[in-house]
């Protein structure tokens, strides 16, 4: 039996499917909407799909959970500082876009609406990688996507 959880990449989607769009506003919609309704089609092909994306805009993750079946769409807020952020930022995007060289920066020159009512929020600057991941799968399990006998891939 194969594996039947996928993760989707927010760098891999956009040099593929949305490598026509750029970080307008308006394109940034775009990319969250095709994401959701690529990963409807996984989900309705029976697979469990992560989706690792930044999606700066309440509208938009409420257009993405309306896609999919209820119960389908769980919101995962990884919270973090900024501050966290740019000390982890090995491709130095933060401080490009703090000297204006990369345009519309999510959490420095565009804005980020953090999620009102998440399903899980992980301040991932007070867990470890091994805390965070287990507390996404204790949420999992809680709401019967996996069994507790769940092995990944």
């Amino acid at each position: 039996m194969g594996c039947r959880t996928y993760v989707l990449d927010g760098d891999n989607v956009r040099h593929g499917l949305c490598g026509d769009l750029g970080f307008s506003t308006e394109d940034r919609r775009e990319n969250i909407r095709r994401i959701g309704e690529m990963a409807k089609l996984f989900v309705d092909a029976g697979l469990i799909v992560l989706t690792a994306f930044i999606s700066p805009f309440r509208a938009d993750r409420k257009r993405v959970r309306g896609i999919l079946m209820p119960g389908d769409f769980l919101e995962i807020y990884c919270k973090c500082p900024i501050e966290v952020c740019e000390a982890r930022d090995v491709k130095q995007l933060y401080k490009r876009a703090r000297t204006g060289e990369v345009p519309e920066f999510t959490g420095i020159s565009s804005p980020y609406e953090e999620p009102l009512a998440p399903d899980l929020a992980i301040d991932t600057a007070q867990l470890s990688l091994e805390q965070s991941v287990n507390a996404v799968m204790t949420l999992l399990r809680e709401r019967g996507v996996i069994t507790s006998g769940f092995q990944s891939c």
